[in-house]
């Protein structure tokens, strides 16, 4: 299994609301480490009822394509810039996701799912939150049952979406204590894995998740499928500080054999 080591295809900034720091301390963050690629891919979000947004407006992206242009100006020649796009993929707003990606130019596009609508909830849920108050919803509504819409739920989102990568792929409940991958979760990943395949995506292995369980998003078996399904694999760090660029990319080696 190949991937390059020098490379980081997740970054967040302070214009996603939940991350800190400029673009431009990320880029010479990146430069600092050695890196020879960097690329931004910001929260894109449609049709989501939260109090508080964590993506990025229209707004917010013209400011970001503004900067992320100067910075690829600027350090052209030190390090490669990319200006791309993290989606969250939402069923009932796709023709609109769908208008937003094509009215711009992105470097690179990334899929994921983050928020859920839920009986008995007014806002949508946000499954990779950390938030007590969502944990306990996540448990009385099922984790497992949720777990399996996640997955499904991105299935869709690849076939739909012309997205260049798939991130955090069992990243959902990520906080939710005990949960355990099922046999039909794992008939789910391996279809998952064969629209990844049949839409010409990569597989993003994302090393945040060191941080929570001591091994990436997805987990070392999933990545060893979809690596026998000859699927490509991107490092993404999910950097949300500069200091986190390129964060636990040196455990990937003997993570990859």
């Amino acid at each position: 299994m190949k991937v390059d080591l020098f490379s980081d295809t997740h970054i967040h900034t302070s214009l996603c609301r939940h991350a800190s720091g400029t673009m431009e301390e990320y880029v010479r963050g990146a430069i600092d480490r050695g890196l020879t690629r960097l690329v931004f891919l910001e929260h894109l979000e449609e049709g989501i009822n939260v109090s508080f947004r964590t993506w990025l407006t229209e707004e917010d992206f013209d400011v970001y394509f503004e900067e992320g242009r100067r910075l690829q100006q600027r350090y052209g020649e030190e390090i490669e810039v990319g200006l791309g796009v993290e989606v969250g993929y939402n069923p009932d707003c796709t023709d609109r996701i769908l208008q937003r990606l094509a009215h711009r130019s992105w470097d690179r596009i990334g899929l994921s799912c983050h928020f859920f609508k839920v009986d008995g909830c007014e806002e949508h849920l946000n499954v990779l939150s950390k938030n007590r108050r969502t944990i306990d919803i996540i448990e009385r509504c099922g984790p497992n049952r949720l777990l399996s819409r996640y997955f499904s739920t991105l299935t869709e989102g690849v076939r739909r979406i012309p997205a260049n990568v798939l991130c955090h792929l069992d990243a959902g409940l990520r906080h939710q204590p005990n949960l355990q991958l099922e046999k039909s979760h794992w008939e789910q990943i391996d279809i998952l894995l064969d629209e990844v395949k049949r839409a010409g995506m990569a597989l993003e292995i994302n090393t945040s998740g060191y941080k929570y369980r001591g091994l990436p998003f997805p987990l070392p078996e999933i990545i060893a499928l979809a690596a026998a399904k000859a699927i490509p694999l991107a490092l993404g760090s999910d950097a949300h500080s500069p200091s986190e660029v390129g964060r636990y990319f040196d455990r990937i080696p003997a993570l990859l054999g």
